[in-house]
């Protein structure tokens, strides 16, 4: 049978295991999930929340299918009773998140959700799947933003994503984080993120003249002319648009700009803007590309390569030096009563929680408090209801104000955060009232 990403089998079995033996023990009282992330994978002072629309989008159309239902039997693993019952389930619960583009820390929950067992403990792994993945890339996506921070950045990485699901969700994760636009198609018309596209050295090598090569593309495409100059020598490919701009430019095609894609892109890039500008070009921008990630691009920004736009591919959609997160989806409440997992290295906070930010008088973060939720801390609370019953608590947000909002989180980072280095951690507290809980939890004593 053919499955789609809606699909309700797009699940882990132990998924359904748990549900029939729940079913069995008529066991469906209200439980709360939460998600969190452990730690900070090495190389990150930050993470930055993505992926909730998706979550919500899932939640609010799980239900099965008659085919999915007897691709089910036809296992032999579940009885008809339980099959009969999955006929009806649907998502009724409550959803907490941070929003989407908030900066996060180890241990504090980005999303809770409040259902009947079954609902709750069901959704676990498309939830995880899908939040992970958009907080890994636009997490990376930031700090490239925040390295070439004036810059216009385009996601190129669609042809190394693990798939066309995360070409998708990866350029709209960057989009979140600051990038300016996508080279995936449908993304953007998906999205309604701005789409670009320049040439590949195919097209270039494909005609027996470059500089014919750059005339018929900029003569097909008069609105998007941006020449790829370094299929064969790089410095005589920016001297051809120069010769080809006068004869463009009679017929009203202007050369909007060129793109690098390979060699030292510093040292090509000024000697390409010095061949423009003396050529009378220098409305001409330069486009470099070529498995780029935060780290090259800090060191071109300080090296004040002359380069106006990057185009980010593999490295940021694979997020390719931190590609998973420590998180887990824990159970922390369950028919009123808090819950705390205790195994060795993987101890978690019990009861549902809030989380609360400090900020400075200067506008920059100061720090936050994990609390439990009954708790009220000075602050802005950073978890809110988008969910309640299973309806939305509101419309979807623009893609535009989560985008601004995230840009807002960026400004607001410690300098010890906003580095590529790793500084010294970013302060969370636990409260008082939270540890006393868990503490009373490992004594046996309960809530």
């Amino acid at each position: 049978m053919k499955l789609s990403p809606d699909s309700a089998l797009l699940t882990d079995l132990y998924e359904l295991t748990m549900l029939q033996a729940y079913f069995d023990a008529g066991m469906n009282e209200t439980a709360s999930f939460e998600l969190f992330v452990r730690a900070l994978p090495l190389q990150r002072n930050f993470m930055m929340a993505a992926g909730l629309e998706q979550v919500l989008g899932y939640l609010e159309r799980l239900r099965f299918m008659p085919d999915e239902l007897s691709a089910l039997s036809k296992t032999g693993r579940f009885p008809t009773p339980f099959l009969r019952s999955l006929e009806h389930l649907r998502f009724t619960g409550d959803v907490d998140a941070m929003a989407e583009g908030t900066v996060f820390f180890p241990d504090e929950p980005i999303l809770r959700i409040t259902a009947p067992m079954r609902e709750a403990q069901f959704v676990e792994s498309r939830v995880m799947n899908l939040a992970h993945f958009e907080t890994v890339v636009a997490s990376k996506a930031a700090r490239c933003v925040l390295a070439a921070p004036d810059k216009l950045l385009v996601d190129f990485g669609l042809r190394r994503a693990h798939g066309a699901e995360a070409a998708l969700l990866s350029a709209r994760a960057s989009y979140v984080a600051g990038f300016g636009g996508t080279a995936t198609l449908p993304a953007g018309l998906m999205f309604d993120i701005p789409i670009y596209g320049t040439m590949a050295h195919s097209y270039v090598q494909a005609y027996t003249d470059e500089a014919l090569a750059f005339e018929q593309f900029a003569r097909s495409q008069p609105e998007n002319a941006t020449l790829l100059i370094d299929t064969y020598d790089t410095e005589a490919g920016a001297r051809k648009v120069v010769a080809l701009a006068p004869l463009l430019a009679r017929d009203g095609i202007t050369i909007h700009g060129v793109r690098l894609d390979s060699g030292d892109l510093a040292a090509n890039a000024r000697r390409v803007r010095q061949i423009l500008d003396d050529g009378g070009l220098s409305a001409v921008s330069i486009f470099a590309s070529g498995n780029l990630d935060e780290y090259q691009l800090r060191q071109l920004i300080a090296g004040q390569a002359p380069i106006d736009a990057f185009g980010i591919g593999t490295r940021m959609n694979t997020s390719s030096d931190a590609p998973y997160l420590d998180c887990a989806y824990k159970l922390v409440d369950y028919a009123g009563e808090a819950r705390r997992k205790r195994s060795e290295g993987k101890t978690t906070w019990p009861a549902r929680k809030a989380v609360y930010r400090l900020t400075g008088p200067n506008g920059v973060m100061a720090g936050d408090w994990i609390t439990l939720d009954r708790e009220r801390r000075d602050g802005e609370p950073l978890l809110e209801p988008v969910m309640r019953g299973g309806n939305r608590c509101a419309s979807p947000i623009p893609l535009q104000s989560i985008r601004e909002h995230a840009w807002r989180q960026l400004r607001a980072l410690p300098n010890a955060q906003r580095t590529l280095d790793i500084d010294e951690p970013y302060p969370v507290a636990v409260s008082d009232g939270l540890r006393e809980l868990a503490r009373r939890l490992d004594e046996g004593r309960g809530g």
